[in-house]
């Protein structure tokens, strides 16, 4: 998954991984990543958003939350309990045809 701002630091393809949060609040939260050097990572999540995100194992996902002119960190979640698995063969939808329509016959 290619990120094309705030690219995760580093070359190892293996020290990455694909995570998602979900903001399951009624409130706008902040999420950021700040525990890792020469990188920093910022996006506002709205309630009910998924925030899917690449990041590296030692990585932390500091969230945010709060009013207007405040902002009150609420959790700090170890990316690593937010990753999720790459699926390489998708299983498609039933409604899906399995084969391809000849529309000229």
């Amino acid at each position: 998954m290619p990120q094309i701002f705030d690219p995760v630091p580093g070359n190892a393809e293996d020290d990455k991984i694909v995570c998602c949060y979900v903001n399951a609040t009624s409130k706008i939260q902040i999420a950021r990543i700040t525990n890792l050097p020469n990188w920093y990572f910022e996006r506002v999540v709205f309630p009910g958003q998924h925030l899917i995100f690449e990041a590296l194992h030692t990585a932390q996902l500091e969230i945010h939350s709060g009013m207007m002119a405040s902002s009150i960190l609420s959790d700090i979640i170890p990316c690593v309990q937010l990753q999720v698995e790459e699926d390489a063969s998708p299983v498609l939808p039933s409604w899906i045809p399995k084969r391809a329509i000849n529309l000229s016959a």
